[in-house]
């Protein structure tokens, strides 16, 4: 009946109409056509919270912890689970559809949005990705997987051609989204910036129509990435059924000449315009058609979500013993006081930058996570060093609202503003303004600051600004856009500081930001992008330190947070190494000189260095731990809940140690000349040892593995918990050719499952080993080939860590399952 109605529809529109379909009407939703039935199509961003058409905190959205995060829990029942609170989420902001999951690969450390997407790894990244986008569609919301493809770095993204042998593409980058295709057949796919192997991903059609479609039978809708579009009958020929945004696009107006000029053939449109109609039905946007939900799951509290999902992504990398007993868990009732220090502690990094950023309507920091656990006379906190180098948008302690003038200079509409940042794009402006009724904002509010002394202020964002705090105006003049490389910065600017005000902690002051707009008429979208900065007052780094070493001398436990910041990882540039900022490493090594008890909690989404990790009791990886971060760290560390993470990414010692790390082109060009060896497969390749290897990850009780059998299909594993608490174990299958007649990894993981048991008992898991998994791609037949031999099978706590293996030996023609038994 569905399929009726998309047919129905179609056969009622005119060549305009159709046209006008397939390309935004605004920054986030398709046109309606009444006459049909078909409401406006909603899009919006949704890794990890759902922002809706206004990035207003106004309209609170919950935000789960990082989609790293979310891989380091390897279970994909818990990443559907996190799908349905989104489409709920989604529904709630009438929303239909979300910019949701991100499955490029960690090909390189230095990705700088690799806190977006989920794993080095194909079939981790497959297996999450399914739970994501199943649990989205559970609720009746669509999804768009992306970046459809090699979108694995973010220099040059919207120009570099990423050179890719097609064994490399098929086994690893297309992996992921062949596997999602697979096993949640979702209702789109994004189209990315880059090109492949010298055509542009929008108006690829051998990857979009041959493979996409043609091989893995996908019967959704493909949408560029934002702006990407570029040809009119390049993109449509190629398979890219919408172009976003509008109004200015290449499809509308343009396309319906190049069909009347005889450029582009007209079933070819209606293929796409069937896709977007498909869409519409399946979300309940198309009349007479029964959407595919039509009684959405129970609600999810998202509060609880997000804290479970955040204690089950941590990630206890070490945790060695003092005094006869792990550092960790800490026990509540024999601490007389515990010291958490750092910057991160106080103001966490709950994501990351870019369009993934949304408003929680709360956010808990780990010093408020502690607290609220622990009496007041046990805790104390010390910043120790901070990590940012620059001014930030105005937060803690800032009251703003914005107000919108025009021309005469009547107030026309206001919003509030807790974060300091104006970004309006296209029809997100207060209620009542329009872009052609605007003619300045102002930032305007209350500060009340916390810390006696020199605040900063400045600004981000281009043409004339006065800046004015406490009756002094510290800046009045005009930023110019800049030669900077990345296109971001160019269009946005940069960070600049503006002045110096000397306050008083406890004592407010006015502030105010005026910015009169400068029209532009080359722009495709109409924006109004600025925001307004401070930074608390500076203090000698030295000083700081030794006020941390201090407070950590007679704890009985010290807790370091440390983290990146919104400079060091983000959409829109990738990073330069992998080093903490600022004197966060000096802190740790004089924290951990005074206290041998020290507990370091690195808040980052990716990567990073540890040089100290060996001169501390523990280390904790939260990621970008969400809004319940600091509720989710106090659970862990006093031992009400287990860490439950295994890590979905190898982290190195040293940002030199790392096998693959180019993400910057040459004359436009970025070879992936490493092949099939990425990540784990890299490492294995270069024999070397990283800081932590893919898979790894301590819990609160120890395992016993006491039995595997495999047979071609599937490796059973029998574990039992032999310490002393209910714990969770991540099974781990790896397969590993014995004598290999073909070139592949040493080593890949084939299957994982999670089990739980209590003090002495034994858990079973079945864990299916699919078929792929002992195939290659032939280069030269374009096809899946089955590669027989000698395979070891290993059931292990992580890819350093086998604990049981077994031999099975596969026939050129295998005509049944052949059985091995340890």
């Amino acid at each position: 009946m569905r399929e009726e109605a998309v047919e129905a529809a179609l056969g009622t529109l005119g060549l305009d109409a159709k046209a006008r379909l397939l390309g935004g009407q605004d920054m986030w939703s398709l046109p309606a056509l009444p006459e049909i039935g078909l409401r406006s199509v909603v899009m919006s961003d949704g890794p990890i919270g759902v922002r809706g058409v206004r990035w207003s905190a106004d309209d609170p959205s919950v935000a789960l912890p990082s989609p790293t995060a979310l891989a380091a829990t390897w279970d994909p029942g818990l990443a559907r689970r996190a799908g349905r609170l989104l489409a709920q989420e989604a529904r709630r902001k009438e929303v239909h559809v979300l910019l949701a999951p991100t499955v490029n690969l960690h090909r390189s450390p230095l990705g700088g949005r690799h806190f977006e997407c989920y794993s080095e790894d194909p079939h981790l990244t497959g297996e999450i990705g399914s739970g994501y986008v199943n649990g989205v569609q559970d609720g009746g919301v669509g999804t768009t997987v992306k970046h459809f493809v090699a979108n694995d770095a973010e220099t040059d993204r919207f120009t570099v051609d990423n050179v890719i042998t097609s064994r490399p593409l098929r086994e690893l980058y297309l992996a992921p989204f062949e596997a999602i295709v697979k096993n949640a057949h979702p209702w789109g796919i994004m189209a990315a910036y880059n090109q492949v192997n010298g055509v542009t991903m929008t108006e690829h059609r051998y990857l979009q129509n041959e493979v996409l479609r043609g091989e893995w039978g996908f019967d959704g809708c493909v949408v560029s990435d934002w702006m990407a579009a570029r040809s009119t009958v390049g993109d449509i020929e190629g398979g890219l059924d919408v172009a976003m945004p509008g109004p200015v696009t290449v499809y509308g107006e343009a396309l319906a000449g190049a069909v009347r000029a005889g450029e582009v053939d007209e079933s070819v449109v209606d293929d796409a315009v069937r896709n977007v109609l498909r869409l519409a039905a399946r979300v309940g946007a198309l009349g007479g058609a029964p959407p595919v939900v039509t009684e959405p799951p129970r609600p999810l509290d998202g509060q609880a979500l997000a804290r479970e999902v955040a204690r089950r992504a941590f990630v206890l990398v070490r945790n060695e013993a003092r005094g006869g007993q792990p550092a960790l868990p800490l026990a509540p009732a024999k601490l007389r006081k515990l010291a958490l220090v750092g910057a991160a502690a106080r103001d966490a990094r709950v994501l990351g930058g870019g369009s993934a950023t949304v408003f929680p309507e709360r956010v808990v920091a780990p010093l408020d996570g502690l607290a609220a656990a622990l009496p007041d006379a046990v805790l104390t906190y010390a910043v120790g060093a901070d990590p940012s180098e620059e001014l930030s948008p105005a937060g803690t302690g800032f009251t703003l609202g914005a107000v919108c003038r025009d021309a005469a200079g009547d107030v026309i509409g206001t919003r509030s503003l807790p974060g300091g940042q104006v970004q309006w794009i296209g029809g997100d402006l207060p209620d009542g303004v329009t872009h052609e009724t605007l003619h300045s904002v102002e930032v305007r509010g209350t500060f009340v600051p916390r810390e006696s002394g020199e605040h900063a202020f400045g600004t981000r964002g281009l043409g004339a600004f006065t800046l004015t705090v406490a009756g002094e105006v510290l800046y009045d003049g005009v930023q110019p856009m800049s030669d900077a490389a990345d296109p971001f910065e160019a269009f946005f600017g940069a960070p600049a500081e503006r002045g110096r005000v000397r306050l008083t902690a406890g004592e407010p002051v006015e502030v105010s930001l005026v910015h009169p707009l400068d029209r532009r008429d080359d722009v495709p979208l109409p924006a109004v992008m600025f925001s307004f900065l401070h930074g608390a007052p500076r203090r000698d780094a030295d000083e700081l330190i030794a006020e941390a070493v201090d407070a950590a001398r007679d704890a009985d436990a010290a807790v370091v947070v440390v983290a990146t910041t919104e400079r060091v990882e983000s959409e829109g540039f990738d990073r330069e190494d992998l080093r903490l900022p600022g004197r966060q490493d000096d802190l740790v090594r004089a924290v951990a000189a005074v206290n041998p008890n020290t507990v370091v909690v690195v808040n980052a989404g990716s990567p990073v260095e540890l040089p100290w990790r060996e001169d501390v009791a523990a280390v904790l990886l939260g990621w970008f731990p969400g809004q319940e971060g600091g509720a989710a760290l106090a659970d862990v560390l006093l031992g009400a809940e287990e860490p439950g993470g295994r890590l979905p990414t190898t982290w190195p010692a040293a940002f030199a140690d790392a096998p693959v790390t180019e993400v910057v082109p040459t004359d436009g060009e970025l070879r992936y000349r490493e092949g099939l060896f990425i990540g784990y497969r890299a490492w294995d390749r270069a024999g070397t040892a990283p800081a932590y290897a893919f898979g790894h990850g301590l819990g609160y009780t120890t395992w016993e593995y006491e039995s595997l059998e495999v047979t071609r299909a599937t490796a059973k594993v029998r574990v039992r918990n032999t310490g002393s608490r209910t714990g969770r174990e991540v099974v781990q299958i790896y397969l590993a050719p014995q004598a290999d007649t073909v070139e592949r990894p040493a080593r890949w993981l084939a299957g994982f499952a999670s089990v739980e048991a209590g003090p002495g008992e034994w858990a079973e898991t079945e864990i299916a080993l699919p078929a792929r998994a002992f195939e290659i791609w032939d280069e030269e037949a374009g096809a899946w080939s089955f590669v027989p031999g000698v395979y070891e099978v290993r059931a292990s706590r992580s890819l350093a860590d086998p604990r049981l293996t077994a031999t099975l030996e596969l026939q050129p023609a295998p005509d049944a399952p052949q059985a091995a038994r340890v």
